[in-house]
This record gives structure tokens, sequence and C-alpha cells, in this order.
């Protein structure tokens, strides 16, 4: 199991499009990822879990990952919440 506690940098948080492309990404991996937010936890598969958590500009969250690929699969949806930010960036927002 792997773990990275991480802040959600983009001004408008996982919304709708950014979870929904989350939870594409998390289901490429045979790991299984689970968001814990304030001691609850949520599972990072589920687009009604990752909306449910709440994940506004500003909070800190823990992706926990456990399988035979967890290292890429943490590796790469930290990237994927820093490239949220960058699109944002782009977009004038």
């Amino acid at each position: 199991m792997v773990e990275r506690r991480v802040k959600i940098l983009n001004r408008l948080g996982l919304h709708a499009r950014p979870a929904a492309e989350f939870v594409r990404a998390v289901r490429t991996f045979q790991s299984s990822v689970t968001l814990v937010k304030n001691g609850d936890h949520y599972s990072g598969a589920s687009i009604l879990d990752v909306l449910s958590a709440n994940l506004d500009h500003g909070s800190f969250l823990v992706i926990r990952v456990e399988g035979p690929d967890a290292e890429a699969a943490l590796e790469r949806l930290c990237w994927l919440l820093e490239e949220f930010k960058r699109q944002e960036e782009e977009e004038g927002i």
C-alpha cells in the first residue's frame, strides 16, 4: 500500500468534469484507490463517492492505493490533480 497527502489546487475543485476524468484514470489501474478526507473513506473508482467527498479548492485528502500497480497509480493520480490546475490556468479560470 502507498499513500500521499495532497491538496486540491484547482480553483473549481473536483467538480463533475475533473471528477469523471479522475475516476476514469483510477479505473485504468488494477489497484484499489481510496480517498480519505476528514476520516471518511471514498472509493476513487466511484463518481458518486468522489463527488460526495466535496473536494473543493484547498481541501486536503489522502490518496491510498493498494495493489500490483499502486506506485504507478499514485503517481498518475497526483499528476492528474496538478494537471487540473494547469488546465484551469490555460482556460483563464
